[in-house]
């Protein structure tokens, strides 16, 4: 029960800097255009990345306790990363009638979601 609990409240945790992680970047990133969703992407694809790293590299080769692995992984990049924002914004400029900017938002972040993830995984093979 205690170490259950510790495990939720590390999610908790991570979570709360996650969140404001993925607050800041796209407010950052909110600077750069209004037309296309370069925060929500710049987050996805990055947050692809670190988490292809951690479960990598970082996860079998650390010591690391499970509250703060769990926390991390599904705390930190849970919250930090956006699909479902991702979604809605891609259905909003479909129903808006910007196709192409919607379908090249899909297909980049897909595609670039899949290579920084393997990119994260080729990173922490070489960094063991």
């Amino acid at each position: 029960m205690k170490n259950t609990l510790l495990l939720w409240v590390s999610v908790g945790i991570f979570g709360f800097f996650g969140a404001i992680t993925r607050y800041g970047v796209a407010r950052l990133c909110g600077r750069i255009s209004t037309l296309f969703p370069f925060g929500t992407f710049i987050i996805n694809i990055s947050g692809c990345l670190l988490l292809g790293w951690f479960l990598t590299y970082a996860q079998p080769r650390l010591d690391i306790p499970d509250p703060i692995r769990i926390g991390f992984a599904v705390g930190f990049v849970g919250a930090y990363t956006t699909f479902s924002t991702y979604m809605v914004e891609s259905d909003k400029m479909l129903s808006d009638g910007a196709s192409m900017r919607g379908m090249l938002y899909i297909l980049g972040s897909v595609m670039l979601g899949l290579l920084a993830v393997r990119v994260g995984i080729i990173i922490g093979h070489r960094m063991s």
